[in-house]
């Protein structure tokens, strides 16, 4: 490992949160104890020996918290070996379901489709010609042993040092994260926008148009309106990305201090110019006041003239940069100078690796003593020798040369641009790499194309289909031309010269049918895309806390969020928030929730959204005009986000204890709650101090406020503030402080303790601090000795629980209850995942699994009615489970925890174990006997570590010893000599320090928080519910994107968890075992876990790789932890790859998150803590991750349906509407004569069409907002492409085919058979066909599709009808009286118009056309009817029902979705009581009758025959009645026992 990468020094934090990389060494990770490691087939972690310090889980007792399980190979039996019973039967069989398989996951090997061959050689072209050759940028080489920057060199050039490897300047720290350059955005849009089919189309038709010969309709009546349109596209393109560069000229124009002399010695190398409005290039009043206080604090004198203040974009390698306290690092730079304790800096790098830790970097030596002032800045002649830029953010190479004296240079050494300086006030270092040659530039994603919707390939297609048929139809018509032209011409004498080419007939056949492929398709989708972007403002996506909106930064993908099929996110600022918090502790075998922090939280929120209420009424003052819109706004917001909860979690049942309700909730079991709070726990000892409870709960809390290497600090307004390397040891501070140890000062060498005393006054005790041992990776643990007050020396150490627990006094009786509890956590997880299977398999049936779509049975043909009814009846069933917030099975929250003296699992915890019991005072809780029985403060202390990591909560325990002043005196100069050897000091150092932490006293244990974001549990769930994957790709530590798993529902409790570690080798034994054990069946629910370093192992084994492949798409999620930026983004592009046809959607918050946002299909930003790099860059960005849920399932889906929808009405209009024409043709001789009048074919599709395609494609609403939300199901709509599909496209076309034949040709009999003393004109017959086709297509479009009927859609079909008839009255009175085939003149007016067979053709047409429409709709949902329609069906009943009971006045809102779909269920229900067989309906046993949805059965059906065996009903047995119990049945066979009441 690299020299600095894990320097554990303590830093200083200011109050921070986050999750530290070192604690999580010595946090035991107790979720992970639900995983394993699978180093070979049959073989656990146990019988591995696998004793990688990276994981927790150690050799030994540790592996008591792995479950032992044997996969079985799909032809081994249990035990491993190859079955000798195997068939050629069951071998066809294995062989059908791996193909079915491969089938359904669309995957494939790594190699390029041919698409992707033939871009990557127009690359290599691009890059060969044009830019190798012809802009001569060629590759740099390597250099010949690093780029060699020296301080304080004797000539600089005006434009500062030189690159070796090409002998000009190094680039510029300017950085570019928009798309386009001002030279490359127009050639490149020119390709982008004619790489749409339509558009390409358009151009060759409007290059024929201009061959007049050819042309019917004119010249430019196709190449003009695609000019503008093509432009209007290119400026909107533009101006997404302008936004862009407006967000970089932020960061590049941020103000930066370099020293005046080095580099910047010649002044011709000094910025003369800066750019923005406002830019003070003197110091400003508040840097002049950081300026003094860092003098006066550091004493150190920083004149300002041997500092230029300059922007971002000018920094050079080479220059000195000076950076204050939580001052962002410009570029790479290796450090000269801190004022930390020991010359350190506390760095930052959250936005870098998503750790929330800080590293501590250090000058190299030969720089302390040399770079501590300026002048030894000015005189020091030293050359820093740096690896050349690459985008390992794990390792660095370089080395340092002073005076002919040199020392390596690592990564301890050097900061990367990204990070933040923290708790240090000044650092200086000189900058290594600039711009684009930083590393977290480096590892961003370079050549970025414009992304394009997945229905483009798609619609490109449908024109191919489109273009064929208008192909089609010249060739057909130029054939009927020939044919008719022998007989006909030849005879007819006024014809008989009048023979036209056949060149022109087919040309201007194509060019007459060219709007089959409409142009107005594209121009009016961005007005549609324009529409939807605009509703997208979403209130309920709004964050009053830190005043963020939904920002769309494109318009191109709107559509895309409705069919994503993988989500990748990441942890750090996008699942958490970046806060650790103490949440649980046991001491003394008692178990206590400490949620003080909570109700702080609430009120300084509460607090917040107020300010930002009144902050936005002074500036709706400001304007009088707009101040009623704005406050109609802010209510409307404020409203909004008081009606709907997104976090939505179940109500938690009460506790009964001493103070108020807790706010704290947890996600993995939500209906669990603990016993005591530690108000209860402070009240207690308060008023029992004596007791032997309270004198170990002092003693523990003692341990907590005492044991770490935080430091307190006033604040400039008087409070108490702790800083702390790691967010761990802040949260546990913060926690003793709260429980009334507080650290009020820490002097060299002890730490002050102030208490509170019983009458109130305060007490301030001093503990004499003799030794720190640092925490390290490989131990795992730190320890303090300290003098007490009373002289007694104690020492107290914290670690990982498995490594505390082996260092105990009664070691051997505590590692015999740590197993007895390990094998009662097997047993329930083999109990979970039985009942999970269970459930599962009998969704085979009638139902299918609930990550697809809801996948209702069909109803029976032979009866619609009655078959429509069973159909909703059987459905509603359903809907009670889909419709909640959370669909954690119920037996989840069972007391599955077993009996703490017998074997039975089933048996109740013993008191301040069970949960969710219910106590009169804490007082009944707490049991002194246990207190001062060590095997059953053990058996407590260790169940309560295992709840709370199946918490998802960060566990540590607490030992302590006293020795007497000679045995410390003895040790410590072992201690002394360790630290001060020359050789193998650290390996001496532990030795020794091993040799005082032994024979401790057990303490109790802590259980810290990563803050979860709210609203991230249940919004995980639901998108699991709708067939979403998501992962989770960090940079963070293993054990704690373990953790982060288990608390965010990524991993379930009965998942298991396959943990790929290349350093255990057999990688390829691993992943097959794993894809057996899931293939087979018998994992529920599986999770995979990768690191950085072994996915670089598979990503170079083309073997290795399609395994893993193989393997992460048959699991339900992954989370990769260790990944660096270029790692995360080329992971989302191999599955994008490798899973044929899916949709990717990356989110993140910082920059190491940019290269999988851009890389993914859809890319969205989380404006967090680590910034808005990623905000910036994404198509869409918000400020909770909980917004997923209606960015998804309401607005994604939305707009793919209204997308979809519009696609298809417009090519369904233009078929309906041109194919009459085609008809026509027939009897025209084929001359191409048009049936329509000129002007209005001209405006059909800008006047009379447009809005009927424009309305409801930015206004639908097939469901409502609250249907979606609740049913996260329905989202696989779009997933599957049901909403826009080559089966719907026929059939819109067959439609539009039927009703051309019902337009055309009864008319034309109709005109045919007229009299000539009636106008049977050309024109008026063409008007009965442009009528009926302009009414029915607004009727279709604008009533019978459009489910959302509001008074826009109302108002845009009056407008249009009565624009159409108005158009008409128009033309009359506009065109002058002449002679021709359309007499147009006064035609409408007094002609045709006023005639009645004119209108009942007109109305007889429209008739016939509806009733076709509507008798294919009724056919189609009574015999293939649609999750949709279910839905909508339920959300009239709800409405029908509101409405009664408004209307009678009974009390409440009246019926609900939830409730609504219940209605039927009972019936249901009571149906499958005759069919019952050992507890199990027989339906659910495979007789195939129960055919409604299993988690409705367990739920409700069961309810009824458990109420009597319920714990309530029966008394729980005694230890004596259980023990000689036959536990033989399998666990999994018996149905589970829940309390229904």
């Amino acid at each position: 490992m690299a020299p600095g990468r894990n320097d554990r020094s303590p830093g200083l934090s200011r109050g921070r949160g986050g999750h530290g990389a070192d604690q999580d060494d010595h946090h035991h990770d107790h979720a992970a104890g639900r995983f394993q490691r699978l180093p070979s087939a049959g073989t656990s972690l146990r019988d591995s020996g696998a004793t990688d310090p990276s994981d927790i889980h150690n050799h030994g007792v540790a592996s008591r918290y792995s479950l032992d399980v044997t996969l079985e190979s799909p032809i081994q039996g249990k035990s491993g070996h190859v079955s000798q019973g195997g068939t050629r039967r069951s071998a066809r069989r294995k062989w059908k379901s791996d193909h079915k398989r491969k089938k359904k996951t669309k995957t494939g090997p790594a190699r390029m489709t041919w698409k992707e061959r033939v871009a990557a050689r127009l690359a290599a072209l691009y890059q060969l010609i044009i830019v190798e050759t012809i802009l001569r940028r060629k590759p740099l080489p390597p250099s010949a042993d690093g780029r060699h920057i020296p301080l304080n060199p004797a000539h600089v050039g005006k434009h500062g040092l030189v690159d070796e490897r090409n002998n000009k300047p190094y680039i510029s720290n300017f950085i570019r994260s928009s798309r386009y350059t001002i030279f490359t955005f127009l050639p490149a849009q020119l390709i982008y926008q004619f790489s749409k089919l339509g558009n390409f189309y358009f151009l060759v038709i409007g290059i024929l148009q201009t061959i007049g010969e050819l042309s019917t309709v004119g010249t430019w009546t196709t190449i003009a309106p695609l000019g503008a349109f093509v432009a209007f596209s290119i400026a909107k393109e533009g101006y997404d990305d302008w936004r862009r560069y407006q967000l970089d000229k932020v960061e590049n124009r941020s103000a930066a201090w370099v020293l005046a002399h080095g580099v910047r010695q010649n002044p011709q190398n000094r910025p003369k110019r800066f750019s923005g409005k406002g830019w003070q290039k003197e110091e400003t009043e508040v840097e002049e006041k950081k300026r003094r206080d860092l003098e006066a604090s550091a004493d150190v004198k920083l004149g300002t003239q041997d500092w230029i203040k300059i922007q971002w974009q000018h920094v050079q390698v080479g220059d000195i940069i000076r950076l204050h306290r939580d001052d962002g690092i410009p570029a790479d730079i290796a450090l000269l100078h801190a004022t930390g304790p020991n010359g350190i800096a506390y760095i930052d790098t959250m936005a870098l690796d998503g750790e929330t830790n800080l590293k501590s970097k250090q000058a190299c030596p030969l720089f302390v003593e040399r770079c501590s002032t300026v002048e030894g800045l000015r005189s020091v002649k030293a050359t820093v020798v740096s690896e050349d830029p690459n985008i390992d953010l794990y390792s660095y190479d370089g080395k340092v040369i002073v005076d002919d004296e040199t020392l390596p240079l690592t990564l301890a050494n050097v900061v990367y641009r990204g990070s933040t300086l923290r708790n240090t006030s000044m650092a200086i270092g000189v900058v290594i790499n600039s711009g684009e040659e930083c590393k977290i530039r480096m590892n961003a994603s370079k050549n970025i194309h414009a992304k394009k919707p997945r229905m483009q390939s798609v619609v490109n297609k449908m024109i191919m289909i489109q273009l064929v048929g208008v192909i089609m139809l010249a060739v057909g018509f130029t054939i009927g031309y020939t044919l008719w032209k022998d007989p006909t011409e030849r005879d007819s004498f006024y014809i008989s010269d009048a023979t036209v080419p056949y060149v022109e007939i087919f040309f201007g056949y194509i060019i007459m049918f060219n709007n089959l492929i409409p142009l107005s398709l594209y121009i009016s989708l961005e007005i549609v895309k324009i529409g939807q972007f605009l509703l997208m403002q979403d209130a309920e996506m709004y964050d009053p806390v830190t005043d963020t909106p939904v920002v769309v930064n494109t318009t191109s993908t709107l559509e895309n969020l409705g069919q994503v099929d993988y989500i990748f996110s990441d942890k750090t600022g996008t699942l958490t928030e970046n806060i650790m918090r103490f949440r649980k502790m046991s001491v003394a075998g008692v178990a206590c929730l400490h949620d003080m922090d909570l109700q702080k939280e609430e009120d300084d929120k509460m607090m917040q959204e107020t300010e930002n209420n009144k902050n936005k009424n002074k500036n709706k003052n400001k304007k009088e005009g707009k101040t009623k819109t704005l406050a109609k706004l802010t209510e409307a917001v404020t409203s909004t986000l008081q009606e709907r909860d997104y976090d939505s979690r179940p109500s938690l049942a009460k506790t009964p204890t001493t103070t108020s309700k807790s706010q704290w909730r947890q996600s993995i079991r939500p209906g669990d709650e603990p016993e005591m709070k530690t108000e209860d726990l402070l009240d207690l000892i308060r008023r029992k101090p004596d007791t032997p409870f309270a004198q170990k709960a002092k003693h523990f809390l003692l341990c907590v406020a005492l044991c770490h290497t935080c430091l307190p600090e006033r604040t400039d307004d008087g409070r108490l503030e702790f800083q702390a390397a790691n967010p761990d040891e802040l949260a546990l501070v913060e926690a003793a402080r709260d429980l009334g140890y507080l650290m009020i000062d820490r002097p060299t060498n002890s730490i002050k303790l102030q208490t509170t005393n019983p009458d109130g006054s305060h007490h301030v005790e001093t503990y004499q601090v003799l030794d720190v041992i640092e925490f390290t990776s490989k131990r795992k643990r730190m320890s303090i000795i300290v003098r007490m007050p009373d002289g007694r020396i104690c020492v107290i150490c914290k670690g990982a629980d498995n490594v505390v627990q082996e260092r105990l006094r009664l070691r051997h009786l505590a590692e015999k209850k740590a197993a007895e509890i390990s094998r009662r956590a097997s047993q329930r997880l083999s109990m979970e995942q039985g009942i999970a299977k269970r459930r599962q398999s009998y969704q085979g049936g009638g139902y299918a699994s609930p990550r697809g779509s809801l996948n209702f049975s069909r109803p029976d043909p032979q009866n619609p009615r009655e078959a429509w009814r069973a159909s909703v009846v059987r459905r509603s069933v359903e809907l009670t489970r889909l419709s909640r917030t959370d669909d954690a099975p119920t037996w989840q929250n069972q007391d599955l925890s077993p009996r703490v003296s017998t074997d039975n699992p089933y048996s109740a915890r013993p008191s301040g174990v069970g949960r969710g019991q219910s106590y009169n005072s804490a007082d009944q809780l707490v049991e002194d006997t246990a207190a001062t029985t060590d095997a059953a403060t053990f058996e407590r202390c260790f169940q309560h570590v295992d709840d709370f990591a199946s918490d998802g909560l960060r566990t540590l325990l607490y030992g302590y010893r006293y020795i007497d002043d000679d045995s410390y005196a003895e040790w410590k100069d072992i201690y002394h000599e360790a630290e001060t050897s020359l050789v193998d000091r650290q390996e001496r150092i532990e030795e020794a320090s091993d040799l005082i932490e032994q024979k401790f006293e057990l303490a109790g244990a802590t259980a810290i928080e990563d803050k979860l974001q709210d609203g991230v549990p249940d919004t995980i769930e639901k998108l699991r519910r709708a067939n979403i994957k998501v992962w989770m790709l960090t940079g963070d530590k293993r054990e704690t994107a373990i953790n982060i798993g288990h608390s965010a529902r990524l991993c379930k409790p009965f998942s298991s968890i396959y943990v790929l570690d290349a350093t255990l080798g057999n990688l390829a034994e691993m992943m097959r075992s794993s894809i057996a054990a899931v293939e087979q069946g018998s994992v529920p629910h599986a999770v995979v876990v990768v690191d950085g370093g072994t996915l670089a192992t598979i990503d170079d084994n083309e073997d290795l790789a399609a395994l893993f492949y193989e393997l992460v798409v048959l699991v339900d999620s992954v989370i990769c932890c260790r990944a660096s930026p270029s790692q995360k983004a080329s992971l989302v592009k191999t599955i994008r790859r490798r899973v044929r046809k899916c949709m990717t959607l990356a989110i993140g918050d910082g920059a190491n998150d940019i290269g999988m946002i851009l890389a993914s299909h859809v890319g969205v930003g989380v404006s967090g803590r680590e910034g808005l790099q990623a905000a910036r860059i994404s198509d869409y960005s918000f400020a909770q991750f909980r917004f997923l849920q209606k960015l998804l399932f309401v607005h994604g889906r939305w707009n793919y349906l209204r997308t979809g929808q519009y696609i298809l009405a417009t090519f369904w209009k233009e078929i309906l509407f041109y194919l009459v024409q085609a008809h026509y043709q027939r009897f025209t001789g084929y001359s191409g004569t048009s049936l329509y009048e000129n002007w209005s074919l001209t405006v059909f599709n800008v006047l009379f069409t447009s809005l009927a395609v424009i309305i409801p494609g930015i206004f639908e609403k097939d469901l409502a907002a609250d249907t979606l939300l609740a049913v996260p199901e329905l989202y696989t709509f779009g997933q599957k492409g049901l909403g826009f599909n080559y089966w719907q496209y026929l059939g819109w076309a067959v439609m539009a085919t039927m009703g051309s034949v019902i337009i055309f040709y009864p008319a034309w009999a109709i005109y045919e058979a007229t009299l000539f003393t009636s106008d049977t004109s050309l024109y008026a017959m063409g008007s009965v066909c442009f009528t009926v086709a302009v009414v029915f297509i607004n009727i279709k479009l604008l009533i019978l599709e459009t489910h959302s009927k509001t008074i826009v859609i109302f108002g845009s079909f009056a407008l249009t009808i009565g624009g159409w008839f108005m158009w008409m009255c128009i033309l009359s009175q506009t065109y002058k009286p002449a002679i021709g085939i359309y007499s147009v003149r006064d035609a409408f007016l007094h002609n045709f118009g006023p005639t009645l067979s004119w209108w009942v053709i007109i109305l007889l047409e429209l008739a016939a056309l509806v009733v076709l429409d509507l008798a294919v709709q009724s056919v189609r949902r009574v015999y293939f009817p649609t999750d949709v329609d279910l839905m909508q069906r339920i959300e009239k009943d709800v409405a029908k029902e509101r409405r009664r009971k408004a209307d009678s006045g009974e009390e409440g809102e009246g019926m609900e979705l939830e409730q609504m779909a219940g209605v039927a269920s009972v019936d249901v229900a009571q149906k499958q009581q005759g069919d019952e067989d050992d507890g199990w309906p027989a339906a659910a046993q495979g007789h195939g009758k129960w055919r409604c949805n299993p988690d409705y059965y367990f739920d409700h059906v069961d309810s009824r025959q458990q109420r009597q065996h319920t714990p309530e009903a029966q008394p729980k047995p005694t230890h004596q009645q259980t023990a000689g119990m036959n536990f033989s049945r399998p666990l999994s066979a018996a149905p589970p026992r829940r309390d229904h009441s």
